[in-house]
């Protein structure tokens, strides 16, 4: 028996064992024009979105608000980052057409795309669970939670799920999962299968992503359901929180992207390891191009709601009558003195029979971003 090693010609690196370019294969999803175009609009998105970030940042006197523009600015900066790496290998490939066994021969490159994959796609939906855990702590527990966090902490968190991100795409390396080049040759990613390690990695995967979108989800739900007993309940008028509503809107909105681009894809794979179903080309590619949405779609979140001025929105829908009258104070606006002591981060309105006999100075419009 001969047990010598086998010439090199004859040997097959592990992320070219299953699909081995090139590759005869055309679809409009995998257009080189398509992947032009997202690129471009995704990069000059998130460059328009961080400027106005920064700007809204050095502005800011809120705590509260501070905290959720630094998850912002990070949210922005791995979907700037994720489409700038990912994106200019896929269109390097579509414009030089480069053979992938001769320029990666070892598979290091085709590595270093599926890790960018897996970390720039679990990123933003574990930014969008700790904003969801940071909103839930500021709307439901407000004073301990501003007294006792430093905006430090809040890069802590942010660089934490980097960490959990990157800790997560670099198991295929270790053994658990790993990296394969993906039809139509212009892109790696880790081996969806129902079989060995490679289905420990896809669920560790699916999961993660689906677990962030309901934890996302569920306090969310519950903060939603406290602004709203706090705006228009009985005690709408001893207290106001118009930019906390909108920076819900923001996080819902946030969450609702994420679920409809994601889901496709975390289902798909969750569902191919447990029934064992063969993995489709076009489905995967199509999941894909939908995943990729969620980066140009989220700073554009945020730039339409500076645009239309949501807080200002949502002090018409919670506060009709508000409008039609002139006895409205508002934290961090001019008022009758000794009808209210002024709290950092937050935007209350007494509208009292003490008040309707002052003269007004001011309409209820929100804390200045």
């Amino acid at each position: 028996m001969d047990f010598s090693t086998p010439p090199l010609s004859n040997y097959t690196p592990v992320c070219y064992s299953i699909n081995n370019p090139p590759f005869n294969y055309t679809s409009p999803v995998a257009s080189k024009y398509f992947s032009s175009v997202f690129t471009a609009l995704g990069l000059t998105s998130n460059l328009i979105a961080f400027i106005a970030l920064l700007k809204s940042f050095r502005r800011t006197q809120s705590r509260s608000r501070s905290f959720f523009l630094i998850f912002l600015g990070g949210l922005v900066v791995t979907d700037f980052m994720g489409l700038l790496v990912t994106g200019s290998i896929v269109i390097s490939f579509h414009l030089t057409g480069f053979d992938w066994r001769k320029l990666d021969p070892n598979c290091h490159f085709c590595n270093f795309m599926g890790m960018s994959m897996v970390f720039y796609g679990l990123c933003p939906l574990l930014l969008g669970a700790a904003m969801a855990v940071e909103r839930f702590m500021g709307i439901n527990r407000p004073f301990a939670r501003s007294t006792s966090m430093p905006k430090c902490r809040t890069v802590s968190m942010v660089l934490m799920v980097w960490l959990i991100a990157g800790c997560i795409s670099l198991l295929p390396l270790t053994g658990v999962g790993s990296y394969h080049m993906q039809i139509p040759g212009s892109w790696c990613f880790f081996n969806i299968s129902a079989e060995g390690n490679d289905m420990a990695f896809s669920l560790l995967f699916s999961l993660v992503g689906l677990t962030s979108i309901a934890v996302s989800f569920l306090l969310n739900t519950v903060s939603v359901v406290t602004l709203i007993k706090v705006c228009c309940g009985q005690d709408r008028t001893q207290r106001r929180r118009d930019h906390e509503v909108e920076m819900l809107i923001q996080l819902i909105l946030i969450m609702v992207i994420a679920s409809i681009c994601w889901c496709p894809l975390l289902i798909h794979t969750l569902m191919c390891v447990v029934t064992g179903e063969r993995v489709g080309t076009e489905t995967v590619l199509f999941c894909i191009r939908l995943a990729t949405c969620n980066q140009i779609f989220d700073p554009w979140i945020y730039i339409m709601c500076k645009v239309s001025r949501l807080r200002s929105l949502s002090h018409k829908l919670c506060y009709p009558e508000a409008g039609s009258k002139s006895d409205t104070y508002c934290y961090g606006y001019a008022s009758q003195p000794g009808t209210r002591s002024w709290t950092r981060g937050y935007t209350s309105c007494f509208a009292g029979q003490y008040l309707r006999e002052s003269t007004p100075v001011s309409t209820c419009i929100g804390t200045p971003s």
